[in-house]
C-alpha cells in the first residue's frame, strides 16, 4: 500500500514537471496588441462582425485585415476607441448608432420548433420541442440571429427600455455664445 502511494506521488511529480517544462518550451507568443484590442471589444461573441468571436476580430484588427467599424454592438464609442488605439482614422459617417436591443418571443406565434434556441450562442432562449420558448433577458446580447431563423416570425428585436438601475442623467451640454 505504501509502495503504491509513493509510486503514484513520484509519477505525479515527474509528469507535472514534464508538463510544466513543455508549457514553457512550447508556448505560443501572443501579440499584446491583440489582447488589448480584445479587451476593448464588448466580448459578447455574437458574430455580427463576421468573425467567430471577439478574439478573432481583434486578431484581424491587429493585422489590419478588418475595419474598426466592424462591431455593431460596440457602436460608435468602440469604433472610435479602436481607431485611436490603432492610429487610424475611422469613417463613421455611415455608421449607425443602435440602441441596445433584446429578443422577444411572441408566445401566440411560437410553435416550439427549436430553431431560435439552437441558433442562440449564449443559451439565452429556453424551451422544449413543441413548447413555448422564452428569452432570458439578462443573457441576451441582441445579436438578432434568432430572428433570422424563426420561420413563424415569432421572434422580434425590441429596444431595451431603461430601468431605475440602468438610467443615467445625461451630461449637460455647454453651449458657447458666439461673439
Amino acid at each position: 500500500m505504501l509502495t503504491a502511494i509513493t509510486s503514484l506521488t513520484v509519477m505525479g511529480l515527474v509528469m507535472g514537471a514534464v508538463l510544466g517544462l513543455a508549457a514553457r518550451w512550447l508556448a505560443v507568443e501572443e501579440d499584446p496588441l491583440e489582447k488589448e484590442l480584445q479587451a476593448m471589444l464588448p466580448g459578447s461573441q455574437c458574430g455580427q462582425c463576421g468573425f467567430v468571436g471577439c478574439a478573432q476580430a481583434a486578431a484581424a484588427l491587429a493585422k489590419g485585415e478588418a475595419a474598426v467599424t466592424l462591431c455593431p454592438p460596440g457602436g460608435r464609442a468602440v469604433a472610435e476607441g479602436l481607431a485611436k488605439r490603432l492610429g487610424v482614422t475611422a469613417d463613421l459617417s455611415e455608421h449607425e448608432s443602435q440602441v441596445p436591443q433584446m429578443a422577444v418571443i411572441d408566445e401566440a406565434a411560437c410553435i416550439g420548433c427549436l430553431r431560435c434556441m439552437n441558433e442562440c450562442s449564449v443559451a439565452a432562449i429556453l424551451g422544449a420541442a413543441k413548447q413555448i420558448h422564452v428569452v432570458l433577458t439578462d443573457l441576451c446580447h441582441g445579436c438578432g440571429k434568432c430572428v433570422d431563423v424563426c420561420k413563424p416570425n415569432a421572434v422580434s428585436m425590441e429596444p431595451i427600455l431603461p430601468t431605475v438601475s440602468t438610467w443615467y442623467w445625461p451630461k449637460p451640454v455647454i453651449q458657447l455664445k458666439e461673439a
